[in-house]
């Protein structure tokens, strides 16, 4: 039996056996938008709990748009030409309109990565497009604190424009619940020590803090109160399928318009499972997600609720950038020095995190479960020394391995990786 994977850009097929079960977990199907560039236009025509985007654009003098960064296939190429050409029609010029890339504690995206990020060459050749630094003090408004303590400091370009306009994609989130909306005002354009303290163990560790859930989730709370402490922010948010086409775009108030698009993208993203299981193959979703070892961690994350205690789970991600920041790669050196309990003890004394160390600390979690293994051809040998599960060569092997070691010749399925949240219902 063959099965593709998403899978770097060229994707990868994967021959597994005939004679085992195999439980494909994939989104529910969903209808791509016939039209979507009109689907954007109508959107920002009849916004969620606002005016159109039109009514406020004629009261405005400049404009902030915030986009995701390289690791999201957000269709800005779709999205940001209408929207650009809304704010025009409307009176705002093009020199006091700007694109901030919401790049949280990333790098920046340049030259032609940032073409792609930004998709239409038009755009990218007329509007001011600029990175976010989250490391600079100065280019941070300071606008308080959240009930919980986290300073709020933001992005002076978005907080100072007449216009805070957002687009983002809405997807699982291993943290957040679904990204986009207010994840993309904090971390998208926080400062990092905004982001730090919000990505603490006291939160992380927190049993809502999870994929899927934003009804008592911490980290949720307080971005919702971020955006609420800034006030005005628009959201222009799109959901796509596997294959990238759009099925859901809509505009209006930040809240109300990011909770309408996870209500549509619960019914594609979460799949109710019945049963769970010791041997699951999956991947990060490809290109973009798996372009590091850092994001790789959510598609370990995404089917741990599935894993049988004891099961392995078989990720595939090609790394084609390596392990990630340095800072990340040094939490990860942290880790496989002093074990998992070491580490924890250590997160659980600080007063903020640092950089990165979260993503380790959420590749704790399936290996609470449940052990993981990881086919990659871009890490090298030296970072394979520092990615705390085991490596294989072989999804194939590792495959048949799993079986023979558990005894079990059932096994789950997931092609398209954290895009998708298989959900164990016990029936």
């Amino acid at each position: 039996m063959k099965i593709d994977l998403l899978y770097g850009k060229a994707g990868l097929t994967v021959n597994l056996p005939d004679d085992i079960g195999v439980t494909i977990i994939e989104k529910h199907a969903m209808t791509p938008l016939d039209d979507p560039r009109l689907a954007v236009q109508q959107a920002l025509n009849n916004a969620v709990e606002s005016p159109s985007l039109s009514e406020l654009a004629r009261g405005a003098s400049t404009a902030c748009i915030l986009i995701c960064d390289i690791t999201r296939p957000v269709p800005n190429d779709t999205l940001l030409p209408p929207l650009v050409e809304t704010l025009t029609g409307a009176g705002i010029s093009k020199e006091n309109i700007v694109i901030l890339v919401a790049t949280g504690l990333h790098r920046p995206n340049e030259g032609e990565e940032l073409r792609e990020v930004v998709g239409s060459d038009d755009i990218y050749n007329t509007i001011r497009i600029e990175n976010h630094f989250a490391r600079d003090r100065q280019a941070h408004v300071d606008l308080g604190k959240t009930s919980g303590g986290i300073p709020i400091m933001l992005d002076r370009r978005f907080v100072d424009a007449d216009l805070k306009l957002v687009t983002g994609l809405v997807e699982p989130h291993f943290m957040a619940g679904y990204s986009g909306g207010r994840k993309v005002v904090a971390p998208g354009v926080a400062y990092k020590d905004t982001i730090l303290q919000f990505h603490m163990a006291r939160i992380l560790e927190h049993p809502k803090a999870a994929n899927c859930v934003i009804q008592g989730n911490p980290l949720h709370n307080e971005q919702v109160e971020i955006v609420r402490a800034v006030g005005g922010i628009l959201a222009l948010n799109v959901v796509i399928d596997e294959d990238r086409w759009i099925g859901f775009v809509n505009f209006g108030e930040i809240e109300a318009s990011h909770l309408e698009a996870v209500e549509f993208m619960r019914k594609h993203a979460e799949v109710e499972i019945a049963r769970r299981f010791k041997t699951i193959v999956t991947s990060s979703a490809g290109y973009p997600l798996d372009k590091t070892y850092y994001q790789t961690v959510k598609g370990m994350v995404g089917p741990m609720d599935i894993l049988e205690p004891g099961g392995t789970i078989i990720i595939a991600s090609e790394c084609s950038e390596g392990m990630g920041s340095d800072e990340f790669v040094a939490a990860q050196r942290v880790l496989c020095e002093g074990g998992p309990d070491q580490f924890m003890s250590m997160l659980e004394t600080r007063e903020k995190a640092f950089i990165d160390e979260w993503q380790t600390e959420m590749l704790l979690k399936p290996l609470r479960v449940g052990n993981i293994q990881l086919f990659t051809e871009k890490l090298s040998q030296d970072d394979l020394e520092y990615v705390f599960v085991e490596p294989v060569t072989s999804v194939e092997k590792a495959v048949v391995a799993s079986l023979e070691a558990h005894g079990d010749r059932e096994i789950a399925v997931i092609p398209e990786g954290p895009y998708v949240t298989p959900i164990y219902t016990g029936n």
